[in-house]
């Protein structure tokens, strides 16, 4: 398994050792789950409506892009993840670099008004970018972390959009915040797909939820779909 280099970079030393134990819980849960040698581009993709702000100002948000960094760092060569925020509309993604992680939501995320909640648009915005990466050139899979607290703008548009995405080597991981994601649960099981694309963990209180339960719950449904598009020719 090939793990990123934390000390690549001079700030290295005084931010490595929290980022170190999520790199080796994920490598764990990679490990349990039979994909520690699978390379995958990690994607996050992160709700700015308005009822999301005291997961913003608490650090749920940025503890979550220091969990998806940790799976990216055994996943990825680059020890990059693309970061798409998502209210009315979706953001052009940012990437999230180990070395310059600590603080990266304050100050990104502060520049993007509080919207709505616009699944599909998100959706669309990270097949567009995946569509144009060395990743999707080297027919590598992408493994993408959706977190939102709410009901999307348009259920219908936001089925669809995964609904479409279900032909392409991309794996959601919905992540719930908070008690009103029942359609998330919905989206886990949706008929109509080529294969099952996507999985669902509801972090009720994200702050009392351990690290390795959430690399789990990602990285177990991640692996039985890895097998699946196998099977039906959308990945290798």
């Amino acid at each position: 398994m090939k793990l990123f280099n934390l000390t690549s970079t001079p700030t290295a030393p005084a931010t490595a050792a929290p980022l170190t134990n999520l790199v080796k819980s994920a490598a764990v849960s990679l490990t349990k789950h039979g994909i520690d040698q699978q390379r995958a581009a990690v994607y996050l993709v992160l709700d700015h409506s308005g009822s999301m702000s005291s997961y913003y100002a608490r650090g749920d948000v940025q503890r979550l892009a220091e969990q998806a960094l940790g799976l990216s760092a055994n996943l990825d060569d680059d020890g990059t993840v693309p970061l798409v925020y998502f209210g009315s509309d979706a953001s052009w993604p940012q990437d999230i670099r180990i070395g310059d992680h600590h603080g990266i939501i304050d100050r990104t995320h502060r520049n993007l008004p509080w919207g709505s909640t616009n699944y599909e648009a998100a959706i669309r915005a990270v097949l567009v970018h995946y569509f144009n990466s060395d990743a999707f050139a080297a027919n590598t899979p992408a493994l993408v972390i959706f977190q939102t607290d709410g009901e999307p703008n348009s259920r219908a548009n936001a089925a669809e959009a995964l609904i479409d995405a279900a032909r392409f080597p991309v794996f959601w991981s919905f992540v719930g915040f908070g008690g009103n994601v029942s359609f998330l649960q919905q989206l886990d099981t949706l008929p109509g797909r080529v294969v099952d694309n996507a999985s669902f963990f509801h972090a009720d209180r994200p702050e009392l939820v351990p690290d390795d339960v959430l690399y789990d719950a990602i990285t177990s449904e991640f692996a039985t779909w890895l097998t699946a598009a196998r099977a039906a020719g959308i990945t290798r």
